[in-house]
């Protein structure tokens, strides 16, 4: 990533071209991915940007701009982009082609619907795993997944050369699951705990705050 850009490589027929995508853009392509989803299932063989920006409610040039950023082929005068071509493009580019194993910790109310969720597949990721510290959950299954005692954690990632963890316990418990993970070997987390973690250089994170979020449309609402 350089100066908020994102840069991969995208090609046809063997053949690769850079691609250099903004984090802003980055952040709408699964809605559109989900858009252009639907609209395979009813049948549409093309699709315009305007018409994906008005069903969205967002700006049309951006949306343009967007999609021809990680589109393989232009889009037709009057008809726009073959939407399946759309579709495997931009699953391509998002990496939901490539099946990224997971493992989750903190297999509390949050925990117990992440690990039954089945849409995560759509999206290329497979959670194969729990765990934590509470007897009365450990030994059991989620979802079809088996919950592991912490202590299992380590040699489980690393045996299983899983890179992607999820962190779904309290805050003040949250740089210590992350300190495990690392020392694992995983190089991403996606953190749902309402706390600051710090992690060495070359290790990803994503935070969902649930309560900013809550906050944020609280105080929208607030004020309408």
């Amino acid at each position: 990533m350089v100066n908020g850009k994102i840069e991969r490589k995208q090609g046809e027929a063997g053949k690769s071209k850079p691609l250099v995508i903004m984090k802003s853009t980055l952040s709408r392509l699964p809605i559109y991915y989900c858009y252009l989803q639907d609209r395979m299932k009813e049948g549409l063989e093309y699709v315009s940007s305007s018409a994906v920006a008005e069903s969205l409610s967002l700006n049309p040039v951006q949306v343009r701009k967007d999609l021809a950023s990680v589109s393989s082929t232009p889009g037709r005068p009057k008809m726009g982009f073959r939407t399946e071509q759309l579709l495997q493009d931009m699953k391509a580019y998002l990496g939901y082609d490539n099946y990224n194993e997971a493992v989750l910790v903190g297999v509390g109310g949050l925990g117990k619907t992440l690990l039954q969720y089945p849409g995560f597949k759509n999206y290329g990721l497979n959670v194969v795993a729990g765990f934590d510290v509470d007897d009365h959950i450990v030994g059991k299954s989620v979802g079809g997944k088996p919950v592991y005692k912490m202590s299992r954690l380590e040699n489980f990632v690393s045996r299983m050369g899983i890179k992607l963890g999820i962190i779904t316990v309290p805050g003040p418990q949250a740089q210590a699951v992350a300190d495990k993970l690392v020392a694992s070997g995983i190089l991403g987390i996606w953190n749902f705990a309402p706390a600051h973690i710090d992690l060495p250089a070359g290790v990803v994170i994503k935070n969902e705050n649930l309560a900013a979020s809550l906050a944020v449309l609280s105080n929208r609402i607030a004020k309408d």
